[in-house]
């Protein structure tokens, strides 16, 4: 972990930091997305009922914002189709989207800002944490495949393999009554 990035809540001055970091993120670290669609999931997110402004944040190195990513809280559905266990919102959170500076790729930003904020996490009483993803990734940083928590995606996600989509306990036996499946109908741009 490195011990040169301080994590921070966003503050309105950085959206235009944060918008040009994910546009570049994107459009050269991955082949599904040009970014404007992840910008358009973030200010969907920001809008809504499930935003939590201590957990949006921006990583800087040297007073530069190399990295953003947010946490939302997020009910799981009883049914694949969408009814909501609202109780449960106040204990999941999201994990989407994350992005790391294209010319901070491949420098450990990501993992170490990931783990300094799943303690912040903790912090504020979550149980656990959802996200989708590369496995390879977020395996190192304590996420597990879903399905081993009784989480489960729907047939409307597209996932190209059951293993990106994971879950993170915050301690031992904090998912063991929460189940259900992970529907993203409450945003268009998900």
């Amino acid at each position: 972990m490195r011990n040169d990035i301080i994590i921070r809540p966003e503050t309105h001055k950085d959206y235009k930091d944060i918008i040009t970091l994910i546009l570049r993120s994107f459009q050269e670290g991955t082949d599904y997305s040009d970014g404007t669609d992840i910008i358009a999931l973030i200010e969907e997110i920001r809008d809504s009922q499930y935003y939590i402004p201590e957990l949006s944040f921006v990583a800087e190195v040297d007073g530069k914002i190399v990295g953003h990513f947010l946490f939302s809280r997020f009910p799981l559905s009883e049914t694949a189709n969408g009814d909501y266990i609202t109780e449960w919102e106040e204990k999941l959170v999201m994990l989407a989207p994350v992005a790391v500076h294209a010319d901070y790729f491949h420098q450990g930003i990501g993992s170490t800002m990931i783990t300094m904020a799943i303690e912040k996490v903790k912090e504020m009483g979550f149980k656990g944490i959802t996200v989708e993803g590369d496995y390879h990734f977020y395996n190192q940083v304590g996420f597990k495949t879903s399905s081993e928590f009784g989480i489960y995606p729907t047939s409307g996600i597209p996932l190209t393999e059951p293993r990106c989509m994971m879950c993170q306990e915050l301690y031992e036996g904090a998912l063991n009554d929460i189940h259900g499946y992970i529907v993203y109908n409450m945003y268009y741009n998900a």
